[in-house]
């Protein structure tokens, strides 16, 4: 099977040493990021981001994935995730993380879509405070809109592991993360290609009202899909997936796994269990090939998967 994965992060050195030199407390950055790799069970990036971008190139080779969607994950990381997906020879495709509140972002993300650098943004608009109705959110989907990209809106439940074991403050407020706050955005700019990650992360329901109600809405697999606990009854895997089909079709729904370090590295297990969920809500081969891939290969422009 040729597989896209539509949800990765690079998680270079960049990002991590920007959030330890952000870290309260006493002790210098470098050593703030080893306790916090140690208490995690990850290893830090290499300093290179050329060695750090070949190990995953590697990774990707070695379970199959054709392509991937890498994105930087603090807007300061924009530059080296442009900068491996441009060496990757095809391989990778990046996406900047905005923040529509700050001073030229959409300015800059237009100059980077212009020329071909990435092929798109991720916005979290609880982590940084906006409504999709405020001027700047206006700014930033009319450039989305004007190139035709493709934009990632964190809705439902965030919560950053590592923010939390570096000891920042928890900022992310839940009343800016409804997907159906989108429902006026999407039919406004219907050339914008807007992606929900994580099946909207605790907000199924209403992540399904939204994808029935606009077209250019779809919806990501990714991450553990731990949200499922907070939903009674708690839906498996398969019922969410079940529910995905028959609203979204089997044309909008995007295969993910959220992967961001190693040595964990790409995440076989959980391409394994949404395989075996996806077989389960009674998906045909033609509806595997276009969620682990076909649907990622129309929305990159990739070509046909052979």
């Amino acid at each position: 099977m040729n597989l896209v994965d539509f949800h990765t992060h690079f998680f270079s050195r960049t990002y991590f040493e920007t959030l330890a030199a952000q870290a309260p407390g006493p002790d210098a950055p470098a050593e703030k990021l080893v306790r916090a790799a140690a208490t995690a069970g990850f290893e830090l990036p290499a300093a290179s981001d050329a060695e750090h971008a070949a190990r995953w190139l590697a990774e990707f080779e070695r379970h199959g994935v054709r392509h991937a969607c890498v994105f930087a994950s603090i807007p300061e990381e924009t530059p080296v995730v442009c900068e491996v997906a441009a060496r990757s020879r095809g391989r990778l495709s990046a996406f900047a993380l905005v923040n529509p509140r700050a001073d030229g972002a959409s300015e800059r993300l237009g100059a980077l879509l212009a020329e071909g650098r990435v092929r798109g943004a991720l916005v979290f608009p609880a982590l940084h405070h906006w409504h999709w109705t405020s001027s700047e959110a206006r700014r930033l989907l009319e450039v989305l809109d004007a190139h035709g990209a493709i934009l990632y809106a964190h809705c439902g439940l965030l919560v950053v592991r590592v923010r939390d074991l570096l000891g920042l403050p928890r900022v992310a407020d839940l009343a800016y993360a409804n997907p159906l706050d989108l429902v006026a955005a999407a039919n406004a700019h219907r050339r914008v290609r807007f992606v929900i990650p994580h099946f909207g992360a605790g907000f199924l329901r209403e992540t399904l009202l939204l994808g029935a109600q606009c077209e250019n809405v779809h919806v990501d697999t990714s991450s553990s899909n731990s949200w499922r606990s907070v939903l009674c009854p708690k839906p498996s895997l398969s019922e969410v997936f079940a529910r995905c089909l028959e609203v979204f079709g089997r044309d909008r729904i995007l295969f993910g796994t959220d992967s961001n370090t190693f040595p964990a590295g790409w995440r076989q297990d959980r391409h394994a269990e949404q395989r075996r969920a996806l077989l389960e809500a009674g998906a045909d081969d033609a509806t595997m090939a276009r969620v682990f891939g076909g649907n990622a290969a129309r929305l990159l422009g990739l070509g046909a998967l052979d």
